[in-house]
């Protein structure tokens, strides 16, 4: 039975012509759909979509010809440019949208936090364990960016003082929060 025979049937409610149609050039518009997009998951979904036109619109197509595989043929080009344009759409739309911003990870910053306060906190006890001479010093000059010179002058002393007092202390701190690490 030809093609257009085999139409004519499946559009009075006959099932099997219908298959035997699909049977008979399932694999050519496969190979259609494959030469006109190069991937095999496209020719599936293209001859998926061509035999399901075929199968709402088998009322409204009339075969010239004794082949129902060139209108098959056009109907899978078509679905293929759409879905092509579709593409090009989709891909100028991603080339629109904004790089997202760069968000920091909040648990960074909450552990970048609390190392720096438990860091503090052995600062803080290792300056108090300084004598009190270095410890004013520190205070005056590593905590409180006071100058050499205005330190040695609030606390009564020669600059050089509270040069060495800073050396010491420099040195003991240094020791201090090497062993606790």
């Amino acid at each position: 039975m030809d093609d257009s025979a085999l139409w004519q049937r499946s559009t009075h409610g006959d099932e099997g012509a219908f298959t035997q149609l699909f049977e008979r050039h399932a694999s050519s518009v496969w190979n259609h759909c494959y030469r006109l997009t190069g991937s095999w998951a496209q020719a599936e979904d293209l001859t998926s979509g061509t035999f399901l036109t075929a199968w709402r619109r088998k009322k409204e197509v009339t075969l010239v010809r004794e082949s129902a595989l060139p209108w098959l043929y056009t109907v899978a080009a078509n679905l293929a440019r759409t879905e092509h344009r579709g593409s090009a759409r989709r891909l100028r739309l991603l080339k629109r949208i904004p790089e997202p911003a760069h968000v920091p990870d909040h648990a960074e910053a909450v552990a970048e936090q609390v190392d720096g306060e438990e860091r503090m906190r052995l600062i803080a006890g290792a300056v108090r364990a300084l004598p009190k001479s270095q410890r004013r010093v520190v205070e005056l000059c590593l905590l409180g960016e006071l100058p050499a010179t205005d330190a040695a002058q609030v606390l009564g002393v020669s600059e050089v003082t509270v040069r060495a007092h800073l050396s010491r202390a420099r040195a003991q701190l240094r020791k201090a929060l090497e062993e606790s690490e």
